[in-house]
């Protein structure tokens, strides 16, 4: 599996590439289809970082990454 640095990650922020990219747990997942991330934000979280701490605060649960590929590892 492809590997990428926080940096590469940021870069897939939908706004400085098409692709719409988020990391939980070092996985990293491609949510560029997904309606709710629009423009690279889904509510008051931006696309392009690292979402593990952030979903404790979610009103949903780790399950929902299960509908997006896996495109990486976040190192």
């Amino acid at each position: 599996m492809k590997e990428y640095t926080k940096s590469q990650l940021a870069l897939r922020n939908g706004q400085d590439r098409d692709e719409i990219w988020v990391a939980f747990r070092g996985q990293i997942y491609d949510v560029s289809q997904s309606r709710l991330w629009r423009n690279g934000k889904h509510y008051e979280h931006w696309a392009g970082q690292d979402l593990t701490n952030e979903l404790p605060d979610a009103p949903h649960t780790e399950t929902v990454f299960d509908k997006f590929e896996v495109v990486g590892k976040l190192i």
